[in-house]
């Protein structure tokens, strides 16, 4: 049974709240906010809801719409984004990013052709955004063409300033397991935001991979001191500590062994 029929809202959706003593209306504008918050802070299925709760109050928002598969696609969810995409598609035929996000979602599932001609699409509608290189990037990737890396390039350069789209970069590139590339992207991304819990959490997961261990547990930690809650940086800590204490007793019994 597909996701959406049971997406769950909040019962207070229309109610006013305070926030620094002002009152805040929970409309459309608030629900985007907290959409991309969401989205920023890697907490797709929240994103997922609050972009759901945005077509409630104008179901002709088109970036809503695209967020909704762009955080199905996160969630690893791609047959579920390419018919939320395609339902999107019905309303907004020539919106680039949408096309976009429908193309990342058909490379990821196997459909290499139809997602180069999706991609070819949104570039076509004058689609000169970070979100739409990175998706061509992410298509190319699918597809084990170099192109890819120019696409990545196209995007940091649209927009050099922006941690948002490194990171997302660095998302892509850890997608396809290209843990060196990904790490220079999140290492691009700290430098533009050093407070940002989850791009530490991150670095940390790329260091790891690539063997990294003191430098990997030097990321979880600041992830886990920028934000205490982070049960991912918790868990990081406590599996390397155990691979640590592995690695001790196996070089003492080798040693043992040895004598």
């Amino acid at each position: 049974m597909s996701r959406f029929i049971n997406l769950e809202f909040e019962s207070d959706a229309n109610q006013p709240w305070q926030s620094g003593g002002k009152e805040v209306v929970k409309d459309e504008a608030f629900y985007l906010g907290e959409a991309r918050t969401a989205f920023e802070n890697g907490n797709f299925e929240r994103g997922l809801r609050m972009y759901s709760k945005v077509l409630e109050y104008n179901p002709k928002n088109a970036v809503a719409w695209t967020g909704q598969v762009r955080m199905l696609i996160e969630l690893g969810e791609f047959r579920e984004a390419k018919l939320w995409a395609d339902k999107a598609l019905e309303r907004f035929p020539n919106e680039p990013e949408l096309l976009a996000a429908k193309a990342v979602a058909l490379g990821r599932s196997g459909d290499l052709q139809g997602a180069m001609a999706f991609s070819d699409a949104s570039i076509e509608e004058r689609g000169d955004t970070p979100y739409v290189w990175l998706a061509r990037g992410d298509v190319l990737l699918a597809r084990k063409e170099s192109r890819a890396d120019y696409c990545f390039e196209k995007a940091l350069l649209l927009a050099p300033h922006d941690w948002f789209v490194a990171w997302l970069a660095a998302r892509i590139r850890l997608y396809y397991r290209q843990f060196i590339l990904a790490l220079q992207c999140i290492q691009k991304a700290l430098e533009i935001n050093p407070a940002h819990f989850l791009l530490w959490l991150e670095q940390g997961q790329c260091q790891q991979a690539l063997g990294l261990v003191a430098a990997a547990q030097n990321s979880y930690t600041q992830a886990h001191q920028l934000n205490h809650d982070c049960q991912e940086a918790d868990h990081a800590l406590t599996r390397l500590s155990q691979t640590g204490l592995f690695a001790r007793l196996c070089g003492r019994l080798k040693a043992l062994f040895r004598k």
